[in-house]
């Protein structure tokens, strides 16, 4: 006799170790071992059939995407994605408008992301906070929050703007518009093949970004201790002309450009529907990540600092020039030439790969909106390769407009790129917040022990309600400069417009759908979440792993 029902299928192996998964046709778990062979037993007619183990990692349905991240390469997108224009190319103007304290201050709002750990940690599943706010918060909330990270598509224009002026530093060969769409359809080819291609070229290209920024931080230390360049120079600048520029204010506005070099970091929740084990390398990869990205930015601005006034005319960086980017200033400082051809060089690849990494997070999030019913169903197709091609092209299309920027002035274009893809950002990391906060008061609420958590926010409420404060000021206070000290509407404009989407977008969905709020006892914590069985055969396989590997682990 024949059974048909998917239901009643179980796996079976001959030798292994237990961890679960989830049929996709049917709500019931299955076991799968980890082995080399598995044995598909029919409790009906016991039958039985030989099925690879690995077909249950990396097989999905045809609309699933294709799980094809692996540990490293999840590791190497959330670090990578977002070392690009904003450390190379705007870290000097940081540092001209704050100073190295002011930057330093900046840059410290990476915090935020504690609040996303927690909730990705425990629920990795496709979507991030977009999907949480409609969980936890009001689908409302989350429609407006999705489509407001979507926006943010258009840093892929900021980093091909950037490209196409770096690209010209060296000889003017072609216009800007010719070199933008060679970009784009780079990129737009790469996303459309899969997400194996991706992740592989973001791990080489992310491992290149991290290479020269570990040399400009050796060179840097040798040029502030007298080891190469003209002298000893320590702390004189932070002295004459000090630490700070422009006092409060110019740390205020040091707050955008700082927070444009963070966005990326969140990518790392993103990845959860692609990655192979998505329960053991999503917590790592934002465990780690932050330490990483705060060592690298914070010891970068610092050595910046160090070696460079504030009142260097060229760190103004006001053409968007790549010859006279911070770090080659350093580079000259130690007396290699050479270095400001690779420095250049390092940064065209990196302002690609960080172009790259939006448009994938991008189609992802129109995917996730397409699965949650705010956006049309027909973006959520994929294609051969499990690529979300017509979300994947949609996503695209607002990069095409650096194209006709590029026409009237790339180093404009960029500038305005940064200032709207900011403020997006921004609104997204006061939503993680506001979400984090909902996440804990239904989970309290509900009875749950902390103790489930794989990874606890840091000196959680504080950490979000500074988080909701900061950001709060930060949307508010950036665009300071068009009202002081006299009203500039052009400014006001390209400072506040991404604020508009936002409201536009939550008020209609709650006049059309007539949403309401989720009460805290019906919050779903349990699909996608991260069972205990997991956590406990993760810990196992870290145990056994030599010191070495453990070390190697942390590094890659």
């Amino acid at each position: 006799m024949e059974n048909n029902n998917p239901d009643h299928k179980i796996i079976r192996a001959e030798q292994g170790t237990l961890r679960p998964t989830m049929d996709n046709n049917s709500n019931d778990p299955m076991r799968v071992f980890d082995n080399e062979k598995v044995e598909a037993y029919d409790q009906t007619d016991l039958s039985f059939e030989s099925i690879p183990a690995e077909s249950f990692e990396q097989t999905t349905t045809p609309s699933q995407p294709h799980r094809g991240l692996n540990a490293r390469h999840i590791q190497m997108i959330s670090l990578g994605g977002c070392i690009g224009t904003g450390l190379f190319l705007n870290s000097g103007q940081n540092i001209s408008e704050a100073g190295p304290a002011g930057a330093l201050i900046a840059y410290c709002v990476y915090c935020l992301m504690t609040c996303l750990g927690e909730m990705a940690t425990y629920m990795p599943v496709s979507g991030s906070f977009n999907h949480y706010a409609t969980r936890f918060v009001d689908p409302a909330f989350g429609f407006a929050l999705g489509w407001n990270y979507w926006l943010s598509a258009v840093t892929i224009a900021a980093e091909i703007s950037a490209a196409a002026t770096i690209i010209n530093w060296w000889k003017p060969v072609m216009p800007d518009p010719a070199w933008s769409t060679i970009f784009i359809l780079l990129i737009l080819f790469v996303n459309l093949v899969g997400v194996r291609l991706y992740g592989e070229l973001e791990y080489w290209f992310a491992l290149l970004k991290i290479l020269i920024v570990l040399v400009f931080i050796i060179i840097g230390l040798c040029v502030t201790t007298g080891g190469l360049g003209a002298g000893v120079i320590g702390f004189k600048y932070w002295k004459d002309p000090g630490a700070f520029a422009g006092g409060g204010l110019g740390t205020l506005n040091v707050l955008l450009s700082a927070g444009f070099s963070f966005m990326g970091t969140e990518i790392v929740g993103i990845t959860a529907a692609e990655a192979k084990n998505p329960t053991k390398t999503v917590p790592r990869a934002i465990k780690n990540t932050f330490w990483r990205i705060i060592f690298f930015y914070i010891v970068t601005i610092f050595l910046l600092g160090m070696c460079l006034p504030y009142d260097n005319p060229n760190l103004a960086n006001a053409d968007g020039d790549p010859g006279t980017a911070s770090f080659t200033l350093v580079f000259e400082l130690a007396y290699i030439q050479v270095g400001a051809h690779i420095i250049n060089a390092v940064i065209l690849i990196s302002v690609l790969s960080a172009a790259n990494s939006s448009l994938y997070t991008c189609s992802r999030t129109l995917l996730g909106l397409a699965k949650d019913g705010n956006a049309p169903r027909w973006m959520g197709k994929l294609n051969r390769w499990g690529a979300p091609y017509l979300a994947v092209i949609c996503s695209s299309v607002i990069g095409f407009a650096c194209v006709f920027a590029s026409i009237y002035s790339a180093s404009v274009a960029f500038v305005w790129f940064l200032s709207i893809t900011a403020v997006s950002g921004f609104i997204s990391w006061w939503g993680i917040a506001v979400v984090h906060i909902r996440f804990r008061r239904a989970f309290k609420a509900q009875g749950r022990s902390l103790d489930d958590l794989p990874y606890k926010a840091f000196a959680y409420p504080y950490s979000a309600i500074v988080a909701i404060i900061l950001t709060t000021f930060v949307i508010l206070g950036q665009g300071y400069t068009a009202f002081y000290p006299e009203w500039n509407g052009v400014k006001f404009v390209t400072n506040y417009i991404g604020l508009v989407p936002v409201f536009v977008w939550y008020i209609g969905y709650k006049l059309i759908r007539k949403s309401k709020v989720v009460p805290l006892m019906e919050v779903d914590f349990e699909t996608g979440r991260v069972t205990h069985l997991d956590m406990e055969k993760d810990k196992e396989e870290d145990e056994i792993l030599p010191w070495y590997r453990k070390v190697l682990a942390w590094v890659v």
